[in-house]
């Protein structure tokens, strides 16, 4: 009875035993990194931080572009009021002395129809210059006001958004200390890595808002149409080695399709820190992502205990735990 059972269990057995001997001999190299270190209260707070960045420096670039073109306007404004001050000067000057009883004196002391007829339409033509030249004139001293009013509020604005980016700046080293990093560290920059195509931006310069609809060409989840831009411009800069985008999570960007987990090795993420030209490839990849960081939308990198954000540079990222959770074995990359 028992050999007969065990006669019935052999396919079923020896199809356990090759499983398990894939699963044993499945390299572990591909496997997604585990969580990006750090807790899920850090990682909103340098999202907000480092957003919060970007949007004021935009509105801070968009102010200073007003004030060169409403100093323009101010600079031709001056000309114009300038250059009909002298006629305006003599229009006052011919009204003082003549004024217009002197001036129904000249038609009604015309010798004749015609002579009447070509006094009139000359004074007619004589006002029609002179009510252009002090319309030019108050248009031209009203331009110039209203031009100084606005580069004033332009300045406090410039102002105000310093001081968000100061603020933004200080969110940012406050949650990076408060779990033990937060120094300015070495960083990776390389001013030879290549650009990269910019993302599209909206008019005003600011970062349009995505949601994850396009199809992750590294898993079968999805991300945003600019982090795809994000991924295709490393690939394209020769930045080939496996890559990993979508996946669940309990918070982060990686669920919401706008990070990568670049793998410093060409087979994928192993279990160590990278070293010889798995190093040198990690510290091109993030010195390419820096240098970009404008065209791309970045967030921030993260690589070898090392994080960037627009707002704070390189600073040290003290993550627990093994290479995934330190970031020394990939590179991460999250997009606006």
């Amino acid at each position: 009875m028992a050999a007969t059972l065990l006669r019935r269990l052999q396919p079923v057995l020896a199809l356990l035993a090759a499983v398990a001997v894939l699963v044993v001999a499945a390299p572990a190299a591909h496997a997604e990194p585990d969580k990006e270190g750090g807790t899920k209260t850090l990682r909103a707070a340098l999202e907000s931080a480092a957003k919060g960045h970007i949007e004021a420096k935009n509105k801070l670039d968009n102010s200073k572009k007003r004030q060169v073109q409403l100093g323009e306007t101010l600079k031709q404004a001056k000309v114009r009021a300038a250059a009909l001050e002298t006629r305006v000067g003599e229009i006052a000057n011919r009204a003082y002395r003549q004024g217009r009883f002197n001036t129904m004196t000249l038609l009604i002391n015309s010798t004749s129809p015609d002579a009447f007829m070509e006094r009139a339409l000359r004074l007619d033509q004589m006002a029609q210059v002179d009510g252009k030249a002090l319309t030019g004139y108050q248009d031209a001293v009203a331009t110039t006001e209203q031009a100084k009013n606005a580069i004033d509020l332009e300045i406090k604005e410039q102002k105000k958004q310093v001081t968000v980016m100061a603020k933004k700046k200080e969110q940012a080293e406050q949650a990076l200390a408060s779990v033990g990093g937060g120094a300015v560290a070495g960083g990776f920059i390389n001013a030879n890595s290549p650009l990269a195509k910019a993302a599209p931006r909206n008019s005003d310069g600011s970062w349009p808002k995505e949601s994850c609809t396009i199809n992750d060409p590294t898993t079968s989840g999805c991300i945003t149409p600019r982090l795809l831009n994000s991924y295709q411009q490393s690939r394209a800069a020769n930045f080939k080695r496996y890559t990993s985008c979508f996946s669940e999570r309990s918070s982060g960007e990686h669920p919401k399709g706008r990070a990568c987990d670049f793998s410093a090795a060409a087979g994928g993420f192993e279990n160590v820190n990278a070293s010889g030209g798995d190093r040198t490839y990690g510290n091109s990849l993030a010195a390419y992502f820096v240098k970009n960081a404008s065209r791309l939308g970045v967030l921030y990198v993260i690589w070898f205990r090392q994080i960037w954000s627009p707002g704070t540079g390189w600073r040290a990222y003290s993550g627990s735990g093994g290479p995934s959770a330190t970031h020394t074995n990939h590179v991460h990359l999250s997009v606006i």
